[in-house]
């Protein structure tokens, strides 16, 4: 049974024609992106390195101007950076001198300069509670595990309640225990938040827990979203459990093929400009054997 697609809008993000060419290179990193998100959907790229994922994620961000194309969110063209995206890099990004307390009061003065010192405490402490750092919230970064300052990047990022989340693989450099721990947080404050989420990640199996749709982009140069799948399992899908369920090996078969076999072939602009949305777990075709790739480099 496909999932639920959640949102109020079929069109809150729209990029269109997207490309980006870097000073004498004869052929585009990507172009022709295009693509549409939902309000309240959660969407994961994947795609091999050189691909250009970071750099879409930047333009969407507004930290980096497209050669071609243009987004629209909610109508309105992004030109620049904004208070409504919130980004969460590999690098949590923190400012060490400041405490955890500290850093997310920043962001939440910036974006609501006339609130007062209490309102500013109370958002603060909401959210730190939300990614379960209470107990953390008067220590500086210093004084963090990799993982607790990951759940602050996210924190911060959620406390100026942004109409959209772009994540650039935030869990990449955490052990898997870890990873798994904050990915069930993810999930969780979205599920509470309804937020919209553009994540970057090379992780399939993450990808399949969390996506609602899956963008899967061929090999740079002239690199472009090739296919979009869409998640057939259950949203309410949970990660101690997500392999029981056989169309989970539909699904991860089918990036994995792309990712191996497919994504080269369909390089060099050989990709479609408008690509076609399928439901590999659907198809009533038993699963094939399992390949035991877990990550993308």
């Amino acid at each position: 049974m496909p999932t639920e697609m959640p949102g109020d809008r079929a069109d809150f993000l729209k990029i269109e024609g997207l490309g980006k060419t870097y000073p004498g290179s004869a052929e585009p990193v990507f172009d022709s992106v295009n693509v549409d998100l939902a309000q309240g959907e959660f969407v994961c790229i994947i795609g091999h390195s050189g691909c250009g994922k970071t750099t879409i994620l930047n333009v969407l961000a507004g930290l980096e101007k497209a050669s071609v194309g243009h987004v629209f969110m909610d109508g309105r063209e992004v030109t620049g950076p904004g208070l409504e995206r919130g980004v969460v890099f590999q690098g949590h990004a923190l400012m060490p001198w400041l405490s955890v307390r500290s850093n997310i009061a920043f962001a939440v003065r910036s974006r609501w300069p006339e609130w007062s010192a209490a309102q500013v405490q109370q958002q603060v402490e909401r959210f730190v509670d939300m990614v379960g750092l209470a107990g953390a919230i008067d220590k500086k970064p210093s004084a963090l595990s990799g993982g607790m300052k990951q759940r602050v990047g996210i924190a911060r990022a959620f406390a100026i309640q942004p109409r959209m989340l772009l994540l650039d693989e935030p869990f990449g450099a955490l052990d898997a225990l870890t990873r798994g721990t904050i990915q069930d947080e993810l999930l969780r404050i979205c599920a509470q938040t309804r937020q919209t989420v553009f994540m970057i990640t090379h992780d399939v199996d993450e990808a399949i827990l969390l996506a609602d749709r899956i963008l899967l982009m061929s090999n740079g140069p002239q690199a472009r979203v090739a296919e979009i799948v869409r998640n057939t399992l259950p949203r309410s899908r949970q990660r101690a459990t997500l392999h029981h369920d056989p169309q989970y090996y539909r699904i991860r078969n089918h990036l994995v093929d792309f990712l191996v076999e497919r994504s080269k072939a369909l390089s060099h602009g050989r990709a479609p400009t408008h690509p076609p949305e399928v439901s590999p777990g659907l198809d009533p075709e038993p699963p094939t054997n399992v390949t035991p790739l877990r990550r993308i480099a």
